[in-house]
């Protein structure tokens, strides 16, 4: 070999152990999602999901969705078969965005759709937009989703290199970080996040007056966007509010909702109208106060709503065996956190 050829031989070999020593380091130095804050882990979890092109309906939005509905419960009355993309502060702009992801995937016979995030204009943490859009696969939808997000001190190659944003985690690396290191553990059931705890709601915030109550431009384009895209692929849209007594829902957001189903023929659905039909009790309902339901109350909401589903001609998929295997296996898995949780 000559040395030209030796020289260059050191050159890769050299970059190549830099590129890995840096692969490892941003590994390792990225979240994983998988103790203490677990939301971040939600919309990569999608990608794991055995048989998705079987789905036959996605919830959007945000932890008013993943905290309040129970795919497993759909499945066992309806044989509805459902998956949550839900992050923590969605914005209507990264629904959009997740529900165009999603579409590559699956064609469902609905998709649902919470509308509490029609009051934002703009982000408000870095951190939601990480967990929001970190998990996504690469792709157009991606760059765009995150160019949409970012805020004014956020850089594009942050999210394209994480090591760059998460260069300084050292003091935070916890044995999770290693033994997640090559792979992820599940902490959703069908991207519901299951909680058991109690807390019942006290001195509840009434909503203080606005200086507007219009939703923006942005939110309106956004949420043409998606229903634009479940036109295009024959796709219902179904609108809801999910019943949180906080953040408070003005008369005012929900007249402009109601005005804007009305306009597309859309189902609207504001279940904090129904809490009596569904049978949703807040002092052992809610784990939080009344922010979210526990798996009590997501479950009760999950069977009144199940069957508005059902009466609208939503496919009972209960008799395709694989599916049913899938299901025991998740529902075996769901019915023990409950049980650990509890202790």
């Amino acid at each position: 070999m000559t040395k030209t050829k030796k020289r260059g031989l050191r050159i890769f070999v050299s970059a190549l152990i830099i590129i890995l020593s840096l692969l490892f380091l941003q590994r390792l130095l990225t979240p994983k999602y998988v103790d203490d804050v677990v939301e971040g882990a939600f919309i990569k979890e999608f990608y794991n999901e055995e048989h998705k092109e079987d789905l036959n309906l996605i919830f959007i939005g945000d932890c008013e969705v993943y905290s309040n509905f129970s795919p497993v419960t759909l499945w066992q009355e309806y044989g509805i078969n459902s998956y949550i993309r839900g992050s923590a502060d969605q914005y209507v702009w990264q629904s959009y965005y997740i529900l165009e992801d999603t579409l590559k995937y699956v064609k469902p016979e609905a998709v649902v759709f919470n509308v509490l995030s029609l009051r934002n204009e703009q982000p408000k943490r870095e951190a939601y937009n990480r967990m929001s859009l970190e998990g996504l696969k690469w792709s157009g939808t991606k760059i765009r989703a995150i160019q949409d997000s970012m805020m004014e001190d956020e850089h594009f190659l942050d999210y394209v290199f994480p090591i760059l944003r998460y260069h300084s985690r050292w003091s935070d690396i916890k044995s999770t970080d290693f033994r997640f290191f090559f792979r992820s553990k599940p902490v959703t059931y069908n991207g519901f996040y299951l909680k058991t705890a109690v807390r019942p709601p006290q001195d509840v915030p009434e909503g203080k007056p606005l200086g507007n109550y219009e939703f923006s431009e942005k939110a309106w384009s956004y949420l043409d966007g998606i229903r634009s895209l479940c036109e295009e692929n024959g796709i219902e849209l179904i609108l809801v509010k999910a019943p949180s007594l906080y953040p408070y829902w003005y008369d005012e957001y929900e007249q402009q909702v109601e005005a804007y189903a009305n306009e597309h023929q859309l189902t609207y659905i504001n279940f904090l109208e129904h809490r009596d039909e569904i049978g949703l009790d807040y002092n052992s309902d809610t784990f939080d106060g009344g922010l979210h339901l526990n798996v009590s109350g997501a479950e009760k909401l999950s069977r009144w709503f199940g069957n508005i589903l059902s009466e609208k001609g939503l496919s009972d998929l209960r008799d395709r065996e694989y599916l049913s295997q899938m299901w025991d296996e998740e529902i075996s898995r769901y019915e023990q956190e409950k049980a650990e949780q509890s202790d």
